[in-house]
This record gives C-alpha cells, sequence and structure tokens, in this order.
C-alpha cells in the first residue's frame, strides 16, 4: 500500500512554489485544503445556497421590510450566518430598513458596523481617559525634571558667586 505525505502539497503562483495549508473544515471536520476560503467546498456551497435562500426571500418587494426574526423564521436560516452575510458586504441593510444585527458587545440591535454607538461612545472615552492620563503623567515627570535642574541651577550659581568672591 502506497502512503502519500498530504503535509507537502505544493501549488505554483507564478511560477513560485507555494507550500498549502492544510485544515480541518470548522464545520464539518472534514480535511481540505486552505486556500481561498475558511471552510471545506462542500461546506461553501451550503453556505451559498443558505445566501441565495435568504436573498431571494428579502428580495421579494412584500419581504424587503422583514424583520432579522422573520427572515431567520421563513428561511431557516440561523441568523449568525445572516449576520456574517451582512458584515461580508452580501446584504446591504439600506435596501431593507428593519433588518439589523446585534452589536458585539452589547447585543443591541443595529444597522452599521460592529458596535453600537453607546459602546463607540464608552470605548473613545475610555481611550481619552487614558490619553488624559497620560498626559498627566508626562507632565508631572516634566515639574520633577525641571524641579531637579532648578536646584542643580541653583547649586552652579552659588558656586559660581563664591569662585568670583576668591
Amino acid at each position: 500500500m502506497n502512503y502519500v505525505d498530504i503535509t507537502n502539497i505544493y501549488f505554483g503562483f507564478k511560477g513560485v512554489g507555494k507550500m498549502a495549508d492544510l485544515a480541518n473544515c470548522p464545520n464539518c471536520d472534514k480535511l481540505f485544503v486552505k486556500a481561498l476560503r475558511s471552510v471545506c467546498d462542500q461546506c461553501a456551497r451550503e453556505v451559498e445556497e443558505k445566501y441565495q435562500t435568504v436573498y431571494t426571500f428579502i428580495r421579494k418587494r412584500e419581504n424587503r421590510k422583514a424583520t432579522m426574526d422573520e427572515v431567520v423564521e421563513a428561511t431557516e436560516v440561523s441568523r449568525e450566518l445572516i449576520t456574517q452575510f451582512v458584515k461580508e458586504g452580501r446584504l446591504h441593510l439600506a435596501q431593507f430598513p428593519n433588518l439589523t444585527y446585534p452589536c458585539e458587545k452589547c447585543d443591541r440591535e443595529i444597522r452599521e458596523g460592529r458596535i453600537c454607538e453607546k459602546c463607540r461612545g464608552e470605548i473613545q472615552s475610555g481611550l481619552h481617559a487614558g490619553e488624559r492620563q497620560q498626559a498627566f503623567e508626562g507632565r508631572k515627570k516634566e515639574r520633577e525634571t525641571a524641579r531637579y535642574k532648578t536646584y542643580s541651577t541653583m547649586d552652579e550659581r552659588v558656586r559660581e558667586g563664591r569662585n568670583r568672591r576668591r
């Protein structure tokens, strides 16, 4: 029986040999060559079929105002997968006014980005607080440095004054 060492599979890209990555599909655990996708071909086809199901459903005039829950119920496609389609830019929410997905931090429903305005504000205020703290520490260090320079300068002046008197 002949065994093939699958760890040394090479694919040529413009004359340059490149080692292909082998991975287990996160959905079905099947071994596949990880090139352009993060899932195997079979799972990628299934995802594409689910996308087509969702897209066909929400493109109908009567379904354009459907909410995320209504789309999930009608198409039997998971909320997470529909959210992935939105984040990948495959579904444009401008065309579907009631379609939302959860904020990654607090699960509040949003229509764009990864986090809601409130969470974005909290993160920005935390960053600003950190910047203010660093600025304060910098000013404090400058004052201490200036204080020591002042003392050493005064010592030098006193010495210079003594040297002049002699």
